[in-house]
């Protein structure tokens, strides 16, 4: 085995095609769209090179900061709420429920496998007021009060679709949190029992910085997909109201296919690219300054 692994040509001749897929998947688009970012115009009326004008005029372009600011106010909250209720539930599954946790683990997870528009038509038909009003709003009226408009104002509409985004996710990150929990050795978490740790003492100084590592990998892998946010959003209310909660990722596709501005499109698309990228960095280098220390 050392031998085939230590020849060169077998280590190209196994890894030659992924590397080649891989790159005709995701190196050669990445870099298209980098090098569009760089040119006005679409396919139609041609190309015109315009060198750093795009990212000058997004710079000064109020839509798109404003599209910048639901993402990060939405990233930021659906990661904190995901990763915080799926680490609960994770805990939950391996101190309390134990084995027993089978079938609430299942069920929890479920709504993770369903398409992410049929969700968000879900949650809009719950919330719906009117003639076709929603069973939230009549309870609502059951308790006494008034039926709200969930979708006609910024913040009750980015509140539904965190609920939205809860609900289906968090069973996800509970599944992921539960694998490393298992991880931690059993005579670690014994031993400080004996010593006195029970309860959120034990979580907080002996389970927390065990299960680091797959606690960052989730944080990094939610705000990455939280950051790219884009079906929900759509379907339950088209960005809206208005464009209050038209993430960037929405803004990016009206102008490059509504509009057929190809090249500022792929320069929103750089721009959320490299927002991953710096948040993804920041993480890494803030757990190894942890780890160091």
């Amino acid at each position: 085995m050392n031998s085939v692994l230590g020849d060169r040509r077998t280590i190209i001749i196994l890894l030659g095609p992924a590397l080649l897929l891989y790159t005709l998947v995701k190196v050669v688009p990445v870099a298209w769209s980098l090098g569009l970012s760089f040119f006005e115009g679409n396919s139609l009326r041609g190309f015109e090179f315009v060198g750093f004008a795009n990212f000058v005029e997004f710079a000064g372009d109020d839509a798109a900061l404003q599209s910048v600011l639901v993402t990060l106010r939405y990233a930021l909250l659906a990661t904190t709420s995901q990763v915080a209720l799926g680490y609960a539930l994770a805990l939950l599954y391996v101190f309390v429920l134990r084995r027993g946790s089978a079938f609430l683990r299942t069920v929890v997870f479920f709504p993770m496998v369903l398409p992410g528009v049929a969700t968000a038509l879900l949650f809009r038909n719950l919330v719906a007021v009117g003639p076709n009003q929603g069973p939230v709003n009549d309870l609502l009226n059951l308790l006494g009060l008034d039926s709200v408009e969930f979708l006609a104002s910024g913040d009750l509409t980015l509140a539904t679709a965190l609920v939205m985004n809860l609900w289906q996710s968090m069973g996800f990150y509970a599944v992921l949190l539960y694998a490393g929990l298992l991880d931690i050795p059993e005579e670690t978490i014994e031993s400080a029992r004996l010593d006195g740790a029970n309860g959120l003492r034990l979580v907080r100084h002996v389970v927390l910085p065990l299960s680091l590592p797959i606690l960052l990998s989730s944080i990094i892998f939610s705000f990455n997909s939280t950051l790219k946010v884009f079906d929900g959003l759509l379907a339950l209310n088209n960005g809206g109201p208005g464009t209050e909660t038209s993430p960037l990722t929405l803004y990016m596709y009206r102008t490059a296919f509504e509009y057929a501005e190809y090249g500022y499109g792929s320069t929103i698309a750089f721009v959320l690219t490299l927002l991953c990228l710096v948040f993804t960095l920041a993480i890494f280098r803030s757990s190894r300054r942890k780890v160091e220390d």
